[in-house]
């Protein structure tokens, strides 16, 4: 029987790195549960057991049920009902089969009926998840809104709301309105004070709600009058049996159909505020955006793998001029390419997911007792490095998950322009990742200053002192020679102190950042099992260096006034704005 966690020992892989040992240490408290609760684990090797159960269950029902139903899913989609959003019918089951499993709460406390697992561990479940639909791993690891509530929530709400996700209530984050979509700053949804009532009331207009017909939903609103800016924002709980709230519109996607898209109407809706007003955008959005990030970077690696796998079954079968298309250079070239791409991702996903359980760990146990200077750096450290990392984790592996989709549609063929082949949804699912929750664009504005102040520069220095497989180091001289033309390319561009040209040039800085830390990743990885992913590592190393030395040749030899090639249309518009 398929199992979509087991069919992939790359992903258990991931749970023996290194930095694993560390954060289940830290998450478990060094077990102190242990006498508390019967489900917690008494050490690290009973903590990874627990883990491997867990995982084996979503892979099961994720191969055996949540694959099964994404056709029906995909065809019937949800609907709209007197106000109300209602789900296809298959998803009533999806819905149904996890709750019976007990995998909703995943990274919550026990204390609140949670599992208490690592973000690293929610995220393999994820990536699991999308592979079989990645509508419904919209719907079910939306999940994580509840990780903001619990890291800013009062002790009251925490009680009142994380048991009913640990149930399985459904959640949303409702940020974005008609006319602030990626500029949420301009949120104007309104939120006031009932002193009659003593609660917020919210008034207004919520679109592009994913999954907005939630049962728990967190709401950015403006709760400072005659504010513009993001500094009259907050954050508040929305509860769907107060009411208040309709669903005016169910959008008509081109893909991910088993996840509703929403517009809301908020007519004097009942609300709790979350945390301090005016934080609403500074601090907490951000939390829950990175986590919403790093969520569709297990959701691009799930399609990835899922597109990979069809492509590959389909290229052992397909037959033409007397033999297996997978026999075919094109054809084999193209396969090799998206495992090295899959393995790549992957590493990133699940190095940015450590560094996140590490310093989450430790801001959480700040909150008990005061930490050591040695852990206080520590926190600094690791919070840093996912800032940084988070941003292309989601923009590399959404963009990674499109190629992947479209590759696997090239390899089917005609086959895979026709409806029936599950190619197809993959590669409409697909197309939202670069999008959603920030552009691969917006994702490169969050990245740069990275480039520019060295922090990948320290990072990758880092990393090129890891010693690895004999046969591995030409690979790895072959990342120094790159990193050479990146730190080349990064002075230039700061040397032409020039803002415009550091914009336009800025998505090649991060290009070459992101491929030459996945090829150092992977060189970590394979010196580990280079039967994994040693003929990854090679592919991935030699395929970076021909992209770094054509980003290196083009920002080089780049001067401001080229910029003039390219403003046409920002030309052409301002004439049409002076007009």
């Amino acid at each position: 029987m398929a199992n979509y966690y087991s069919d992939h020992p790359e992903i258990a892989f991931q749970l023996s790195n290194p930095l694993m040992k560390h954060i289940v240490e830290l998450r478990e408290r060094n077990f102190v549960e242990k006498d508390k609760y019967a489900e917690a684990p008494v050490n690290y090797e009973d903590a990874l057991e627990n883990y491997k159960r867990v995982l084996d269950i979503i892979g099961d029902l994720s191969a055996n049920v949540i694959q099964p139903n994404a056709e029906s899913i995909d065809l019937e989609g949800p609907h709209l009902e007197n106000g109300r959003m209602k789900y296809a019918s298959k998803t009533y089951e999806d819905l149904d089969v996890t709750r019976r499993a007990g995998l909703w709460g995943v990274t919550m406390p026990r204390q609140y009926g949670g599992l208490n697992f690592p973000m690293s561990i929610f995220s393999m479940m994820s990536e699991v998840v999308a592979a079989a639909d990645a509508g419904f791993q919209n719907i079910w690891s939306l999940q994580s809104c509840i990780d903001t509530l619990y890291e800013f929530g009062s002790d009251e709400q925490k009680a009142k709301y994380i048991p009913r996700v640990c149930n399985g209530e459904t959640m949303s984050m409702d940020l974005t309105e008609p006319d602030a979509g990626s500029d949420l700053q301009h949120v104007m949804l309104k939120a006031t004070f009932d002193e009659k009532e003593n609660c917020w009331r919210l008034n207004g207009v919520k679109r592009f709600i994913t999954n907005g017909d939630s049962d728990i939903h967190l709401v950015l609103a403006r709760s400072e009058e005659g504010t513009h800016d993001g500094r009259g924002l907050s954050m508040f709980i929305y509860d769907k049996q107060n009411g208040g709230v309709d669903v005016r519109h169910i959008e008509n996607k081109l893909g991910i159909h088993g996840s509703p898209t929403c517009e809301l109407v908020y007519k004097n809706a009942k609300a709790e505020l979350c945390g301090s007003t005016r934080l609403g955008l500074i601090k907490y959005v951000m939390a829950l955006m990175n986590g919403a990030r790093l969520g569709i970077g297990a959701q691009s690696v799930g399609v990835a793998q899922e597109a990979y796998n069809l492509a590959v079954a389909y290229a052992k079968e397909r037959e033409q001029f007397g033999k297996k298309i997978i026999f075919f250079p094109a054809v084999y070239d193209m396969l090799s390419r998206m495992k090295a791409k899959l393995d790549g991702g992957r590493a990133l996903l699940y190095e940015t997911a450590r560094y996140v359980d590490v310093y989450k760990a430790l801001e959480e146990i700040s909150n008990n007792r005061q930490l050591t200077p040695e852990e206080r750096k520590e926190m600094k450290k690791y919070s840093r490095m996912a800032d940084a990392i988070t941003p292309l984790c989601k923009g590399m592996n959404s963009e990674y998950a499109n190629q992947a989709a479209y590759d696997a549609i090239s390899i089917h063929g005609g086959s895979g322009f026709i409806m029936e082949y599950e190619a197809q949804r993959l590669y409409r699912d697909a197309r939202i990742f670069s999008i959603y929750e920030g552009t691969t664009q917006l994702q490169v504005v969050a990245a740069i200053r990275y480039v520019t102040n060295g922090t990948y520069l320290k990072i990758i220095d880092e990393m090129l002192e890891h010693e690895v497989a004999e046969d591995l180091k030409p690979l790895q001289e072959r990342v120094r020679e790159m990193t050479v033309l990146y730190k080349q390319s990064i002075e230039y561009v700061k040397n032409a102190d020039n803002q415009e040209m550091h914009d336009f040039l800025a998505h090649r800085l991060c290009d070459m950042t992101g491929d030459i830390l996945v090829s150092l990743l992977l060189l970590d990885d394979a010196t580990r099992n280079e039967d994994l992913f040693g003929r990854s590592a090679k592919i991935f190393v030699f395929a970076a260096k021909e992209k770094v030395v054509g980003h290196a040749d083009y920002i080089q030899n780049f001067i401001a006034e080229d910029l003039k090639d390219f403003q046409v249309e920002k030309e052409n518009a301002q004439e049409e704005t002076e007009k």
